[in-house]
């Protein structure tokens, strides 16, 4: 009989109720599947009850794989009990960005890096959302051709902020239904019907850029494995409830046409390409949403700079930006025997 593994997911906002759900949906093998936040209560979520336990670090004994699911921003759990949880023998992943360029913790997509898992030390960090759709189209580019410029442009969904921030959607598009005045208490300003480019705080590193952008840069080239690529990002929220869309420009050491891409791309580990613009058969969030690859379309040659091609790459930020890659680390973990 194959082992199984006693599983704890810590929070259960927007991504550790979808962690509860692909655990379940991939047939992980669990032989419990329990579930921490601040404070114990039941909650229902997909169909099936769960007692939430309160989190303390007594809470990982017997714990086998902790998966923490702080969304982005989100500070606490892991700073609080990551390592204490590592400490009672547990493996943890974990979803916030506290520890992501932490020389401890290796900062891994299983499709783009998995040799990494073999460096941890009990803890690995799961990428930025926007991050983990560009590399997983990007590095099968990048074995063939090295990659040396990356300008990206995000268009990142409110479903990124939370629960909270979908609820500020759907209510602002419900008052201006009705002739209101809608409130922005979530974001700076209202986001029915508008877009900003503005998510995370401004950066103390990188004077002139959000945050968000300079995840994007830091963590490309750590997960890549490559700190010379150069990369400009743009990190956009738009009034769409699930799913990141991006623009990717790509500039290579070598010759990369749109048709090699395009190859390149239709046989790489969870890339769907879509790509017929005469046809209008392109990405869009509404395909993405609720789905596990990350879509690639516009594939094209750039016109304007050599060995360069432009791309636009679309996946819903709540599984494979985040509960779905946190799954199958630990599944590529137990394959790879390291659990």
């Amino acid at each position: 009989m194959s082992k199984r593994y006693s599983v704890a997911v810590v929070g259960i906002g927007a991504v550790g109720t979808e962690m509860l759900k692909v655990l379940h949906q991939r047939q992980f093998p669990a032989k419990s599947i329990r579930v921490f936040a601040r404070s114990a209560r039941a909650e229902e979520i997909a169909g099936k009850t769960y007692q939430v336990e309160e989190t303390t670090p007594e809470a990982f004994n017997g714990v086998d794989i902790a998966i923490f699911a702080g969304t982005e921003g989100a500070k606490g759990a892991s700073q609080l009990y990551g390592w204490q949880a590592v400490a009672k023998g547990a493996i943890v992943i974990d979803n916030g960005d506290d520890f992501r360029m932490d020389p401890r913790v290796p900062l891994v997509v299983p499709e783009c890096n998995a040799e990494a898992l073999k460096q941890h030390q009990g803890f690995i960090a799961n990428p930025n959302c926007s991050t983990i759709q560009m590399v997983v189209a990007l590095a099968p580019l990048h074995r063939v051709a090295r990659i040396r410029r990356i300008v990206v442009s995000s268009y990142q969904a409110v479903s990124g902020t939370g629960r909270s921030a979908i609820d500020e959607l759907q209510n602002q598009v419900t008052a201006i239904e009705k002739g209101q005045e809608p409130k922005a208490q979530v974001y700076p300003h209202r986001i029915a019907f508008n877009l900003f480019p503005h998510i995370g705080r401004p950066s103390d590193e990188m004077p002139g850029y959000y945050t968000e952008e300079v995840k994007m840069r830091r963590e490309t080239r750590k997960i890549l494995g490559d700190p010379e690529i150069q990369v400009s990002a743009t990190c956009v929220r738009v009034p769409v409830f699930n799913a990141h869309s991006e623009t990717v420009n790509v500039q290579f050491e070598k010759k990369m046409s749109a048709a090699q891409a395009r190859e390149v791309l239709k046989s790489a580990p969870g890339v769907v390409v879509i790509d017929d613009p005469a046809k209008a058969a392109y990405p869009t969030p509404l395909m993405a949403s609720g789905t596990d690859p990350v879509y690639v379309g516009r594939i094209r040659d750039d016109v304007s700079l050599p060995n360069t091609i432009d791309l636009w790459c679309v996946s819903d930020n709540i599984r494979k930006g985040a509960a779905l890659n946190a799954v199958q680390i630990a599944e590529k973990m137990i394959e790879m025997g390291l659990i």
